[in-house]
């Protein structure tokens, strides 16, 4: 190509528009590349090129989730990350798939709630009771506790909570409109840092409605 030296001269994080045609790759460890051929108008153009390379924090090396959750902006375009939300959407949609088809109905439950679902696990608590210098966060653990808190002056005027569970707003529509389950985000706020605790996940729950006819 007439432009391999600028098109060389870029680095990972950079884009580019391709035309060309896949072609069966003489090279060990690909299957396939993409022949650029100036004569047939094929081309590749710098779309967005990284001003700073040095200072771009992603390179083709692998990085730890730790380091990618600092940078949730380029995060999806790491291997690993990109990997799994393909699973993930597979997953959720084949969810679906298999109630939908089953008649059962998908009931959206509350995220924000006063109840802790027969106490499922420890609540992470909304509220908009806040000090009023807001550029001090640290200030915030100075709220009191919530045996002394106003909640008159709170939004939902009585405690809130992210929910655990959405079993006991199914199981109301389980009673009227049969089959129902939800595949919604759960909250559990218990101080626990093992690989087996989430503080966010999304749960799956059906309800299924059984009429019972006494002879």
């Amino acid at each position: 190509m007439p432009n391999f030296e600028e098109v060389s001269k870029n680095t990972a994080g950079a884009s580019f528009r391709i035309k060309g045609k896949f072609i069966k790759s003489p090279a060990k460890g690909q299957l396939i590349e993409v022949q650029c051929n100036d004569a047939e108008n094929h081309y590749v153009k710098v779309v967005g090129p990284v001003v700073d390379p040095k200072a771009y924090p992603m390179s083709k090396k692998g990085h730890t989730l730790e380091y990618l959750r600092d940078i949730g902006h380029l995060r999806p375009r790491s291997k690993y990350i990109s990997a799994m939300v393909r699973v993930r959407n597979s997953l959720a949609h084949a969810t679906h798939l298999f109630f939908q088809s089953r008649g059962f109905f998908n009931i959206h439950t509350p995220i924000v709630t006063a109840s802790d679902c027969e106490g499922a696990g420890e609540m992470f608590q909304v509220t908009t009771i806040l000090p009023e210098n807001q550029d001090s966060v640290k200030t915030i653990k100075t709220i009191p506790n919530k045996e002394a808190i106003d909640y008159t002056k709170d939004f939902f005027k009585r405690p809130a909570f992210l929910t655990v569970s959405g079993q006991l707003s199914l199981e109301n529509y389980a009673c009227s409109m049969s089959n129902v389950y939800n595949f919604n985000p759960a909250f559990r706020a218990e101080n626990s840092h093992t690989s087996r605790h989430l503080s966010e996940f999304w749960m799956i729950e059906p309800e299924i409605g059984i009429l019972m006819i006494l002879l």
